[in-house]
């Protein structure tokens, strides 16, 4: 297994997120874009995961080639955000973030689907893989907090995006093709997979978490500075929270030799609506807030590595690529979409409080769904 070649890609990968969504807002604020087009903004780049990985998603589990989707992928998406370059107006921007954002989401959700592939019968490892990428992203949120706050402004930040984003596609190149394999002809239906109870709470669960997450990704630095902390207590508040997540991962090995894995996504939604409460109603607190970001280890970091390996067990064969793919869509996509797009209307026309205390809504209805269709699927295997 090429763990350091796998590691890289997600070091870079999530060191670009690092760069892009913690400054983003700030940037877009700085060109003198409101709330609610900032949202739009955002929101955009998670629409485009509906549509995106289930396109590419098709195509790798009908040819088998998931690193040449993920190659073509990356490199175009840093092409496209060369456009970032040429012009600020509100249309052009948005075009712009269509483009890019629809060939790098075509990336992440094929690379998890390599990397599970490569774990084989050993998926309690995938979580030491994937926390490389939460090492990239503290050291792009610390390091570029730092530059951005002393050295340069928030008006250079698309550079720095720029060159991560060239270095995510130099090291796909690293990755051999053959880590994706051809999958298996013999695969069950997609359609009944989808009819399961599980596999339906799974998906509304994930939603529903993404949602909530929404606002955190597309507001919460502005929402910070708005009560008065700095570009650089910002930045380390973002990285306490990867942190805690790189801690999880390391520790999710151990997690799941004790914890069914429907009892883990629960207590990370739980634990998830403590965090959004403690934002909205405290904020001015940084303690609390150092607090509240190190929840992000089960928020985050227990949710992902759970939920990935749920859609590993529930989509199998040729219908892998498609797994993640929904998975990406569903969550981060379709849900992270309104999280985003609606936590900049609640800004304009509501209160700010208001933002996390409807994640924190959204939150606990996912684990309504997961409690409810667990209970189903079990009543049907008693059938």
């Amino acid at each position: 297994m090429p763990y350091w070649r796998l590691s890289g890609f997600y070091f870079f990968y999530f060191a670009s997120i690092g760069a892009f969504v913690p400054y983003w807002n700030l940037y877009l604020k700085h060109l003198d874009f409101s709330p609610t087009e900032t949202g739009i903004f955002i929101g955009t780049v998670m629409l485009t995961k509906i549509i995106a990985p289930n396109i590419w998603g098709w195509i790798a589990d009908h040819t088998g080639k998931r690193m040449a989707i993920v190659r073509t992928g990356c490199l175009f998406a840093a092409l496209s955000y060369t456009g970032i370059l040429f012009g600020q107006q509100f249309l052009w921007m948005w075009v712009v973030m269509v483009c890019f954002s629809f060939f790098w989401n075509a990336a992440l959700p094929q690379f998890e689907a390599t990397t599970m592939n490569h774990l084989g019968e050993q998926p309690q490892h995938y979580s030491g893989i994937r926390l490389w990428g939460s090492v990239g992203f503290v050291i792009a949120v610390v390091v570029l907090g730092y530059v951005l706050e002393h050295w340069t402004s928030i008006a250079t930040l698309p550079w720095f995006v720029l060159g991560l984003l060239i270095t995510i596609w130099l090291s796909s190149l690293l990755v051999p093709e053959t880590a994706a394999g051809h999958l298996s002809l013999d695969h069950e239906p997609l359609r009944i997979i989808l009819r399961k109870p599980a596999v339906l709470g799974l998906l509304l669960a994930c939603f529903c978490m993404q949602v909530s997450h929404g606002p955190y990704y597309a507001i919460y630095s502005r929402y910070m500075e708005s009560y008065g902390y700095s570009v650089g207590t910002i930045s380390e508040l973002w990285a306490i929270g990867v942190i805690a997540e790189v801690v999880i991962f390391i520790a999710m090995a151990k997690l799941l030799k004790h914890y069914h894995l429907s009892q883990l996504l629960s207590f990370s939604l739980l634990i998830a609506v403590l965090r959004w409460l403690l934002i909205a109603v405290i904020p001015e607190s940084l303690p609390i807030m150092v607090f509240a970001q190190l929840l992000h280890a089960a928020s985050f970091g227990i949710y992902h590595a759970t939920a990935i390996r749920l859609i590993h067990q529930h989509f199998t064969g040729r219908h892998q690529g498609k797994g993640q793919a929904l998975y990406s869509a569903i969550s981060f996509g379709a849900g992270g979409a309104v999280g985003s797009i609606y936590s900049g209307i609640v800004w304009d026309y509501w209160n700010r409080p208001m933002i996390f205390i409807i994640s924190a809504g959204f939150s606990l209805l996912g684990v309504f769904f997961i409690r409810y269709y667990t209970h189903q699927e079990i009543l049907i295997n008693k059938s």
